[in-house]
């Protein structure tokens, strides 16, 4: 049930809005993003073969093995080998520089990260993708990315204690109201928001970077309170930015 096999019968569609540009020289033209949606989990993708595509076994074997094989590739991945995944590759590394020869590894000098490569698989079907222009985003500010820097994961975990980072437009909080600042909120009980905890190490319109406060396990929704605005003046009121993506504390 390979996607690969008769492409040309196969049509996919990727959701986009348009927002401002403000990089150099390239003032009021307007750059692409995704609409944000639920990062699919094994359960969901599982759960689309069997009822989608066809998979004629059984379903909770089929979500038991996909977890083994991926427990299993990422102890690989620990182990320092590269993993090919036929439609993209996992690769190790180790990043920062050794002052000498004999210098030994220090975690925070020479970070551990994996990067993810696309494979021509999955290059070769980008030609069979549809962009859909969905209009303008609210140009009044969004949220692009959040980081768990703890797990490096992109819009989905939030670790406790630890430090995130979101990237947008017109993110920075600022203002006199006491209700601004960056909140999780329970998505299972939204009176439950809990405000990003300490000081903010970095605060601007593009990027805001603090540490994750205490949370129970369950779903979060990202939320930023400010009355930033360009220019200078503060905005009379303060304005809500809402992250689409849904984020998740584990069970300890």
């Amino acid at each position: 049930m390979a996607i690969i096999n008769n492409v040309d019968d196969v049509l996919h569609r990727v959701r986009v809005k348009l927002y401002p540009s403000y990089l150099p020289k390239l003032e009021g033209a307007y750059i692409a993003r995704t609409d944000n949606e639920a990062t699919l989990t094994i359960e969901e993708i599982c759960a689309a073969m069997k009822n989608r595509g066809g998979f004629t076994g059984n379903y909770n074997d089929l979500v038991e093995y996909v977890g083994q094989f991926l427990d299993e590739a990422a102890y690989q991945l620990c182990d320092g080998f590269a993993v090919n995944m036929g439609y993209f590759s996992i690769h190790p590394g180790v990043g920062g520089t050794f002052d000498k020869a004999t210098e030994g590894h220090d975690a925070g000098k020479h970070p551990i990260s994996f990067r993810f490569r696309a494979r021509a698989p999955l290059r070769a079907l980008v030609e069979h993708i549809v962009v859909e222009i969905e209009g303008l985003a609210d140009s009044s500010g969004y949220i692009d990315e959040f980081i768990d820097i703890n797990t490096e994961a992109v819009n989905e975990t939030l670790t406790p204690g630890g430090q995130f980072s979101v990237s947008g437009h017109k993110i920075k909080v600022a203002g006199d109201d006491a209700g601004i600042g960056v909140f999780f909120v329970s998505a299972a009980d939204p009176a439950l928001r809990v405000k990003a905890a300490g000081h903010l190490a970095e605060n601007a319109a593009s990027k805001v970077i603090g540490i994750i406060p205490a949370l129970n396990a369950g779903v979060y929704t990202l939320e930023i309170v400010t009355q930033y605005t360009h220019g200078g003046s503060a905005l009379k009121e303060p304005r809500t930015i809402a992250f689409a993506s849904r984020l998740t504390v584990s069970a300890p």
